[in-house]
């Protein structure tokens, strides 16, 4: 997959008003990415939610299941901005601004139905997206803001991955396959995503399923690659589809540490230059007195 290269302004990570212009360049987040797409340019509008040329054609009026015409992305992107109102990183905002339209498609698709593997993924890929954020209570609050925004409950997203996570700790690979074999909640969670994926009910896969699935993987050490297709199977989804967003997804991953380094080695660079042009300054002060 080829990387694009992407012009990345950091204006509002630094309060030098010389260096709110310069831009850097590095290899952009996602080069061709439906789920986890993200704009090669990168600036910064503190937490100004606004709808870009590429993001302005995803308003869509679709039918979802109980309602009639669902709330257009707008509306969506403003229920966060409403809930969030502190300015958020251009690095982080970027992504943030491209995922939500993105899962704004997801949840107000006619077969969409929320699952608990779904919820996994998700909060997998904002966590993340999100390691690292300066501080860990706004970043909480964001996560708060961006489901409900979508009507949904953030409380619940949690809830579910964490109770998946603790039991995919609890298997191994053999076991983590067979759970149609045996009785308890996880498990019933497991069979309901293959009864629907199968025909007998609402089912959108998406990529987020997918890593949801693969974090399952991870925690049960199953490091075997006929483990996932085993999986895929028991559940009844394509594993190819599979294979291909994962694939993107740790590129997204591989991306955003650069990004994150990069960003991390400027604004120190910006703190030095700071304190080298405010030395003199100091000096100065101190003769006069």
């Amino acid at each position: 997959m080829a990387a694009a290269v992407a012009s990345i302004s950091f204006c509002g990570v630094t309060h030098s008003s010389s260096s709110s212009e310069r831009k850097i360049y590095l290899p952009s987040l996602v080069s061709n990415f439906n789920a986890f797409k993200v704009s090669t340019s990168f600036s910064c509008h503190s937490s100004n939610f606004r709808s870009s040329k590429s993001t302005s054609r995803f308003v869509v009026h679709c039918m979802s299941p109980g309602s009639d015409i669902p709330p257009p992305v707008s509306e969506t992107k403003s229920k966060f901005l409403n809930a969030y109102k502190r300015p958020i990183p251009s690095i982080y905002n970027t992504v943030l601004q491209e995922l939500i339209v993105q899962q704004h498609l997801m949840r107000y698709k006619k077969t969409y139905q929320y699952d608990a593997v779904f919820a996994l993924g998700f909060v997998t890929v904002f966590d993340q997206l999100m390691e690292g954020y300066p501080s860990d209570a706004d970043r909480e609050a964001i996560f708060q803001a961006y489901v409900n925004a979508l009507n949904e409950d953030p409380q619940q997203y949690r809830a579910d991955a964490q109770k998946l996570e603790a039991w995919g700790r609890a298997q191994n690979p053999t076991s983590l396959v067979d759970f149609s074999s045996k009785t308890g909640e996880v498990e019933d969670i497991l069979k309901d995503v293959a009864a629907r994926a199968g025909g007998g009910g609402n089912f959108s896969y998406s990529r987020f399923i997918a890593v949801g699935l693969f974090r399952l993987l991870e925690l049960a050490n199953a490091t075997d690659p006929t483990i996932l297709e085993k999986l895929c199977a028991a559940l009844n989804i394509n594993k190819k589809s599979v294979d291909r967003d994962l694939d993107v997804y740790r590129n997204l991953l591989s991306k955003l540490v650069q990004a994150k380094e990069l960003l991390k080695e400027y604004v120190e660079r910006e703190k030095k230059k700071q304190q080298e042009r405010s030395e003199p300054q100091k000096a100065n002060e101190a003769v006069k007195n």
